[in-house]
């Protein structure tokens, strides 16, 4: 075939073709912008369902309807859910549903550009072709976008000019293409499509390029302008680009556990198994009945109309076979045999980056973790001091290596999380996990500290005196109770709990000084050793350090909640002018810890 009759001035010239090139880039822009903006405006209400998921197979098929439908991509959806159950949020099992439901969902966007196609010189048609109205979302895209303050009303924006672009490329492609209606080497070449397998490696491959199959299924709709492309043609192809849009779940599954590249192998052979029974039951209904419509030419909504039968009837013959179709995955990926390791669960994945309120979220639940190994480990460490254990302070040194590894990953995960797109509250959230990782990790550090002051005490069989021993297990009790608030104002986002922090850290502070001075009276009067004094000053220091970091950790939750981080301006304040509440709880606190 003479490929010329691309260039030729009376049918499509070589400004054609660019004119096709720069409408596919600004249709996959417009395409990327909408989604981002949609991710944006729904990302807290996403959250909130992925965390009230349940193992029901409909709820779950009903949640990757609803999800791709947000956020307009199957593919983000299924990459999303590789990444849930690499990192433990979902089971395999919980994600068979959503990846049916995701193919489902992926359809609303194959609909929304067959409105481009509407005919008609009625009014009322004319308003809903997207020619008519995408200038207009623009435009109030661009003031949204511009002028507001809400960080809502932003992603709306961006929601708006994401479509109005998405619809230009959409125009410039099809208006690229029309020269080639007339053409009959053209119209020759769409007869190789006819050829099943041919069309559905077709559709597969570009699908995999462009890595969305709504895309794809978006330029097949833009082509179906020329009238040259028939039913006979479009169904094999739409097979194929359902397909081809597994390649991007298969590459987010490289790097991880058994499940999460279960969960891509079940997305590839849930397309794949639909594909060849739709083929099936599509030629053998031919065969025997005929389709009289097969040779006609299709345009964008019959596209869109393929599409979703073609997805509705997989997911109907294949969903009765959800634990069959677990069951090929752990077949095709095999467990390890009775010698091997288990796999690790990955505690922040990659894959969610792409969604930055649920990478937020599991981030979220890794420093809380990591707050309750602090403060544990403190706790433990704090015990040793009167009754010491070396299996107890070996726990204490395994958690210090867990926390350490934990701010580790997280410094790291949540730095290339900031780079991403994030609306103001995500920010926030970022800001104040990468501030507290640094607390909590150091809060271990000082557990590790008391232990080893502990084994002293124990080793150098080191005695206090009853006065001082009476002391220490008073500030030791304040101590766990500035932990106590600590860790359950930053797992709960309680700012009222925070404010309770300061006040108590304050008294720590003076508790220590005035330790510290009576100790000195006692060394004094030979009533303690300087030996002992040395071990005491250790202990105060530690126990000092520790308050510290929870005063920095609560100041922190209080003034990124107000938009803040000026966390020295905020404690000299407090510590300065102090107000009443300060004051009554500082007041509180020097009843309730008396030496």
């Amino acid at each position: 075939m003479d490929v010329k009759f691309l260039f030729t001035e009376e049918k499509m010239s070589i400004f054609s073709v660019f004119t096709l090139l720069g409408g596919l880039a600004i249709f996959l822009f417009g395409m990327n912008v909408m989604g981002e903006g949609l991710e944006k405006r729904s990302g807290d209400r996403l959250k909130s369902i992925l965390e009230h998921l349940t193992s029901s197979p409909i709820k779950g098929l009903l949640l990757g309807v609803g999800v791709t439908a947000i956020i307009q991509s199957s593919s983000a959806t299924t990459v999303m859910v590789v990444g849930f159950v690499n990192s433990g949020i979902m089971k395999l099992s919980q994600s068979i549903g959503v990846i049916m439901g995701a193919n489902i969902g992926t359809t609303v966007t194959s609909w929304l550009l067959s409105l481009s196609g509407i005919q008609g010189d009625n009014f009322f048609l004319q308003l809903v072709k997207p020619s008519s109205f995408a200038p207009i979302l623009a435009f109030i895209g661009i003031i949204f976008a511009m002028f507001s303050k809400s960080d809502n009303t932003k992603a709306t924006g961006s929601i708006f000019l994401g479509f109005a672009v998405l619809m230009t490329g959409m125009d410039m492609m099809s208006a690229a293409v029309k020269p080639l209606a007339e053409n009959p080497d053209f119209a020759n070449m769409l007869l190789l499509f006819s050829n099943p397998v041919l069309g559905i490696l077709t559709g597969a491959l570009l699908t995999a390029i462009i890595q969305s199959s709504s895309a794809s299924v978006g330029i097949l709709q833009a082509l179906s302008v020329t009238g040259s492309i028939t039913y006979a043609n479009a169904v094999p192809i739409i097979l194929g680009q359902n397909i081809g849009t597994t390649v991007t779940a298969l590459l987010s599954s490289i790097g991880t556990n058994k499940n999460a590249r279960r969960t891509a192998v079940v997305h590839l052979c849930f397309n794949v198994i639909g594909a060849l029974v739709f083929l099936i039951l599509f030629y053998t209904l031919k065969a025997t009945i005929g389709f009289p419509f097969i040779n006609d030419s299709i345009n964008a909504a019959g596209i869109a109309a393929v599409h979703t039968i073609f997805n509705l009837t997989s997911t109907l013959i294949l969903f009765p076979f959800t634990k069959w179709l677990e069951k090929l995955a752990y077949f095709i990926i095999k467990e390890d045999g009775p010698n091997g390791k288990e796999e690790k669960i990955s505690l922040l994945d990659e894959r969610l980056l792409a969604t930055p309120s649920v990478a937020i979220a599991r981030a979220k639940d890794v420093t809380d973790h990591m707050a309750v190994l602090s403060r544990d480990s403190l706790f433990l460490a704090m015990s040793l001091i009167k009754d010491f254990s070396s299996e107890k302070a070996a726990i204490i040194r395994e958690n210090e290596e867990i926390v350490d590894k934990y701010e580790d990953k997280l410094g790291t995960y949540l730095v290339k999380l900031s780079r991403e797109s994030l609306s103001l509250d995500d920010s926030h959230e970022i800001s104040n996990l990468l501030h507290s990782i640094g607390d909590f990790e150091r809060m271990s550090d000082h557990a590790v500290n008391l232990a080893e002051v502990a084994e002293e005490i124990f080793t150098k069989k080191i005695m206090f005196s009853s006065d001082g021993m009476k002391e220490i297990q008073v500030i030791s009790r304040a101590v766990a109770e500035i932990l106590t608030l600590t860790t359950d104002a930053f797992m709960k986002e309680d700012l009222e709990l925070a404010k309770q922090v300061e006040p108590l850290e304050q008294l720590i502070d003076r508790l220590k000084n005035k330790m510290k001075n009576r100790h000195i009276q006692r060394v004094r009067k030979n009533e303690c050793s300087i030996e002992t004094g040395f071990v005491f000053s250790d202990l105060l220091t530690n126990y000092e350090r520790v308050a510290d970091h929870c005063s920095n950790v609560a100041v922190c939750l209080i003034e990124v909640a107000n938009d803040s981080f000026e966390t020295h301006e905020y404690l000299s304040n407090v510590k300065g002018s102090g107000g009443n509440d300060f004051a009554q709880r500082y007041e509180a606190y020097k009843q309730k810890y008396v030496i």
